[in-house]
């Protein structure tokens, strides 16, 4: 018995900590599965519409990237499941021998306690006693001879609905693997079938070479406007005043902002990140790179913008092509929201974390998507926002 407590116990925080894994990859592929469905709605209507492009490429291959997530997660459930059915058929081998030993142990027990019984009636045993004294300790040890058979018999049951219980738990194991099992074919069949869209996507647009060319000549020119309305913000604030002269408010909000990379809240409620930072491969295009000065987060609809941080709006500018821009200050931190219209401030206001101060543009010949590109600058050098925005 006690090799069965000592084993069990040397596994028990096994399980209990895969236990609390399995909760945990549930739980994300919960999330990564309304993510998935999430991106299916922001492709449908531009699949209606026949309007297909780069954007959707992107949101394809997010798609790709996250079904693959969901289907290494169910194999780690699965792998999980498996350690934790093979520790359990351990510990009901360890207890049916235990329980075989002690069943033995108490048969043999009862046996001669009826032979000794017979031989000695029990309260001859007492009465024989030579004194009180003796008496009384005579039936102190009856007792607790009485007390051990009761709790030999507990032990037993006990023993056998511990093994009982555990086979129980094996068996739903078995069940969930037969389910995951089921459930990772079809995310593979989904999965290869979201990669032969992808490809048909791809040669599709790549016919459209020249105008793909053009956009990214756009995307490079608003770009390059808005580096440069960046330095000349930098440059008027350097004029008043030295980065170390700031006014007292204003250098505990850049503190802040720097204290809490990576909590700041999205500008959008709801969204996922198309475009990434810095060098990217372009989707279709061979041999062609994008150098991002930000991130592209879309969304559907109508989608206010909320400031990700306490800070003031410095200027308010418009791009031919490319609607409106807002740069908010933190300190000698700038965030940029591009692509907005209805925008709900003006230049000098002071605004709070979560503030809507403008829409994102809703492009309705697009699947009513509405695309954020979204910026931050440490004076004049540019940052990834992914590090700095709460991971979702």
């Amino acid at each position: 018995m006690i090799r069965t407590v000592v084993i069990f116990f040397c596994f028990l925080t096994s399980l209990l900590s895969s236990a609390q894994t399995r909760s945990d990859l549930e739980a994300r592929r919960k999330k990564t599965l309304e993510e998935i469905d999430y991106m299916d709605n922001l492709v449908k209507e531009t699949v209606k519409q026949k309007s297909t492009g780069i954007n959707d490429i992107r949101i394809i291959g997010n798609k790709l990237s996250l079904r693959e997530n969901v289907i290494i997660g169910m194999r780690e459930e699965i792998d999980l499941l498996t350690e934790r059915i093979d520790l359990n058929d351990l510990a009901v081998n360890l207890m049916e021998k235990d329980l075989k030993i002690l069943k033995g142990e108490y048969a043999s027990a009862i046996v001669n306690s009826y032979k000794t019984g017979k031989g000695y009636p029990e309260l001859a045993y007492i009465f024989s006693s030579r004194d009180f004294n003796q008496g009384y300790k005579r039936i102190r040890y009856l007792q607790q001879l009485a007390r051990f058979r009761r709790s030999e018999a507990e032990t037993i049951n006990g023993l056998k609905l511990e093994i009982a219980a555990v086979k129980l738990k094996m068996e739903e194991d078995l069940q969930n693997i037969s389910r995951l099992k089921s459930n990772e074919e079809s995310q593979k069949s989904l999965l290869q079938q979201e990669q032969e869209r992808k490809k048909r996507l791809v040669n599709s647009l790549g016919s459209r070479e020249k105008q793909l060319r053009k956009e990214l000549e756009d995307k490079k020119k608003i770009a390059q406007k808005i580096e440069a309305e960046i330095s000349r913000l930098i440059e008027e604030e350097r004029k008043k005043a030295s980065s170390s002269d700031l006014t007292p408010e204003m250098k505990l909000i850049g503190e802040n902002f720097e204290e809490n990379k990576g909590r700041i809240p999205w500008p959008v409620e709801k969204g996922i990140i198309t475009s990434k930072f810095g060098p990217q491969k372009h989707p279709v295009l061979n041999y062609v790179n994008e150098n991002n000065i930000g991130i592209e987060i879309t969304s559907y609809g109508q989608t206010p913008v909320r400031a990700v941080f306490k800070g003031q709006i410095v200027t308010i500018f418009a791009i031919k092509g490319a609607n409106t821009s807002i740069i908010l200050k933190h300190g000698k931190y700038f965030t940029v929201y591009q692509n907005v219209v209805n925008v709900k401030v003006k230049q000098g206001d002071m605004v709070n974390t979560k503030d809507e101060i403008a829409d994102v543009y809703c492009d309705i010949e697009n699947g009513s998507k509405s695309i954020l590109k979204f910026m931050i600058f440490v004076e004049k050098e540019k940052v990834d926002p992914e590090l700095w925005i709460v991971k979702k």
